[in-house]
């Protein structure tokens, strides 16, 4: 069963939104960096591993970024918020938008 949730990290100004399945595995992930909530990241585990067997994990990073790379059962101190599908939908549709028009933070790549 997937569940949605946000938190916020006080050390990079970002309010980070995930879909996370069963296993803690992060699905989709959403970033929104600063007081405006800029777009750094709108990232689908699904596509990324698409991306990665067809060569183009490179332009997909450039434009979506990438999700967390282990389980949220194993991060500590960040407090979640639940948040509905809907809400979690709304953050996303608008942040791919972003990505895609070429909104998305750039000088946080690699990051």
């Amino acid at each position: 069963m997937r569940h949605w949730f946000r938190s916020y990290w006080t050390e990079e100004d970002t309010w980070f939104y995930f879909e996370v399945d069963a296993d803690g595995w992060v699905a989709r992930q959403v970033e929104l960096q600063g007081p405006l909530g800029k777009p750094v990241a709108a990232a689908c585990l699904a596509e990324w591993q698409a991306a990665q067997q067809v060569g183009t994990l490179a332009e997909y990073e450039a434009t979506f970024g990438a999700t967390a790379e282990s389980p949220v059962q194993e991060w500590d101190g960040h407090e979640p918020h639940v948040l509905t599908l809907n809400e979690f939908e709304t953050v996303w549709l608008t942040a791919r938008a972003a990505c895609r028009a070429g909104g998305r933070n750039r000088s946080t790549d690699g990051a």
